[in-house]
């Protein structure tokens, strides 16, 4: 099984097109759908130990997620929600395999004819089914995703298949994770109509996780947008009193910065940083909490709860909220290493 996973992971890089973010159709799938993701700064491929993280590197699924179970839910400006749900089991002689769903609803707005006269009111939403799988080698861990994506304004709609690949090495003695994710890579089905052309929001994700030697936190860097040199925002002629982009800007939009704060093994906090966020939506004079997040993680018994704020603009940012169990454990199961461990 373990060489099937390799030569599908070589067989869809091949054709990888790089595309950079906010010209790209299914952006959703880039949104930072759980507690976790949020509160460590919106992109993150190392962060072991949460069923949720299947959608953001499915290396990142193992033996101790199995019938972990969440749901999440976001709170965009504008009434945008997106709702959040994934689970994965453990298939001996098979690897860790996850399900996820994913949709958001942008809510309803009027429509009109090409005269301007007011026809009614129409809907706009987004939805991702990904299943993954993933195997450990070693001291590595090789995982692959599927999801089908489905675009719909209106009466309008898109469908596309696309593949995820991840990798990860585990240090076998200390709290060091690396990986790498290739994401979205795949083909349009189905475009809106005739003569649009959609592009997936293809990326490569680099990242490392570290807990120092009884040091109560864990650092996480991310590098994202690794194929695009370039991913800052300037409008020439700009004449609000923003500043071009320099060279630190540029370097610095590729990464993001990610940190759990270990109080005790129920309990966690987070914040993150992400420098493109920050630059691209801060006000000209003051900064505020754009790019900066924060969050939690409370364990009781069989309940996980998990809670983040991600600053956007000034004008507002957004809530996640997260909620996970292990289903066995409600059936007489025994205890998962996640539970006696923590994070």
């Amino acid at each position: 099984m373990r060489y099937s996973l390799f030569i599908l992971a070589i067989w869809f890089t091949l054709p990888a097109i790089g595309q950079i973010g906010g010209k790209s159709s299914y952006e959703f799938l880039n949104v930072p759908y759980s507690a976790r993701l949020s509160g460590l700064g919106g992109v993150n491929i190392t962060a072991v130990g949460d069923v949720n993280m299947l959608f953001a590197n499915p290396a990142l699924l193992d033996e101790a997620l199995s019938d972990e179970l969440s749901f999440n839910y976001l709170g965009y400006p504008a009434s945008i929600h997106l709702s959040t749900a994934g689970m994965a089991h453990y298939f001996e002689g098979i690897g860790t395999a996850g399900l996820g769903v994913q949709y958001i609803s942008y809510g309803e707005f009027d429509t009109y004819d090409a005269s301007g006269n007011l026809t009614g009111a129409s809907k706009a939403g987004e939805f991702n089914l990904n299943t993954t799988l993933s195997q450990q080698v070693g001291n590595y861990r090789i995982g692959i995703g599927m999801k089908w994506a489905s675009s719909m304004i209106a009466d309008y709609s898109s469908n596309a298949l696309m593949f995820d690949l991840g990798g990860l090495f585990v240090h076998p003695e200390k709290d060091l994770v690396v990986g790498l994710a290739i994401k979205n890579l795949g083909f349009v089905l189905t475009e809106y109509s005739e003569t649009s052309s959609s592009h997936l929001p293809f990326d490569v994700q680099v990242g490392v996780s570290y807990k120092p030697t009884y040091m109560p936190f864990r650092i996480s860097i991310t590098g994202y947008n690794v194929s695009d040199l370039d991913v800052s925002y300037f409008e020439e002629g700009d004449n609000t009193g923003t500043e071009k982009p320099n060279g630190f800007d540029k370097v610095m939009s590729h990464f993001v910065i990610g940190t759990d704060v270990i109080v005790t093994k129920n309990i966690n906090l987070r914040l993150g940083y992400n420098h493109l966020i920050r630059e691209n939506l801060r006000l000209p004079d003051r900064g505020g909490l754009s790019g900066i997040s924060f969050g939690f993680m409370v364990k009781h018994k069989k309940i996980e709860l998990g809670y983040a704020y991600g600053g956007y603009h000034a004008a507002g940012g957004i809530n996640n909220f997260t909620i996970t169990t292990n289903v066995s454990r409600f059936m007489g199961g025994k205890k998962t290493i996640n539970e006696d461990a923590g994070e």
